[in-house]
């Protein structure tokens, strides 16, 4: 059976609209939308990687899983490469969705 993990990054530095994956957007934090949204799709476990306490707290108030990332990353990309080694040492996934 092929594995697969779906990995969100995530961050509040974004510089055309500050805290970005926090806006309320009918009561919940983008960031919440966007993972269930993911978790609707079915595709395989859900993970928000973020170098931000806020949107980790945001994920997991919502039920979801978040993980903790460095803030040096220079891209999404990056970041997803942390956080994959973080969530599954092991190499279990057959696929990653960035």
């Amino acid at each position: 059976m092929t594995r697969s993990i779906v990995l969100i990054p995530a961050r509040l530095k974004a510089t055309r609209l500050p805290d970005k994956p926090l806006a309320d957007i009918h009561g919940k934090p983008m960031i919440v939308h966007v993972w269930e949204r993911a978790m609707a799709a079915e595709t395989g476990r859900v993970v928000v990687a973020t170098d931000s306490d806020e949107i980790i707290a945001a994920v997991r108030a919502a039920g979801g899983e978040a993980v903790a990332t460095r803030a040096d990353h220079e891209s999404g990309s990056d970041r997803v490469f942390e956080a994959v080694n973080r969530v599954d040492p092991d190499g279990d996934a057959d696929i990653v969705v960035n």
